[in-house]
């Protein structure tokens, strides 16, 4: 009786274990964001297309912040006069956008010209784990200069934070797109 009892579970048990066994996949993060909703935001010098998600934070003079707190980002946008110092503040743009480079794989330049509204400028896309995914700067190259950041409230890590900097990247470029100077 012990030895059928025995014979009987072993049988069980061989038969269940016939199966191949396969490792559960990876499950991915997925992120959804809401589709771009805009309005417009007039600063004192310059007026743009902003999203509806973000809020206006810290609007000291000529700086202001746009809060993304679903991301957990901001876009820190500073207007500055050019009083005759545009070489200047050209070279100190481009050197903040570079600084970064010691930590990215790669930055990519893509110029900006929109010569109805008299806006010209440079767009940089930070690739790799820098402090900042996406950097620009526009200007009418006479009054006004706009600089931009894009920053997140966490450690960089650019796999887990690609989805929302390529959300933010878009509405950087929607920034630059319809940026209007105020007379």
């Amino acid at each position: 009786m012990k030895y059928s009892l025995t014979i009987i579970i072993l049988s069980f048990l061989l038969i269940a274990c016939q199966g191949e066994v396969l490792p559960k996949p990876n499950a991915l993060l997925r992120l959804d964001y809401p589709d771009s909703e805009h309005t417009t935001f007039q600063a004192d010098h310059f007026t743009i297309d902003r999203n509806t998600i973000a809020t206006i934070k810290s609007e000291k003079g000529n700086s202001f912040i746009l809060d993304y707190p679903l991301m957990q980002g901001s876009v820190f946008i500073t207007y500055k006069n050019i009083n005759g110092n545009l070489d200047k503040l050209l070279t100190d743009a481009q050197r903040l956008s570079y600084e970064h480079a010691v930590k990215a794989d790669n930055i990519l330049e893509q110029p900006f010209v929109n010569e109805e509204d008299r806006v010209y400028g440079m767009y940089y896309e930070v690739k790799g784990n820098a402090a900042s995914q996406a950097q620009f700067y526009v200007t009418d190259s006479t009054e006004h200069f706009v600089t931009g950041s894009l920053y997140f409230h966490a450690r960089p890590n650019y796999d887990s934070i690609l989805p929302a900097a390529a959300y933010l990247q878009n509405d950087i470029r929607r920034i630059m797109e319809t940026l209007k100077w105020n007379n």
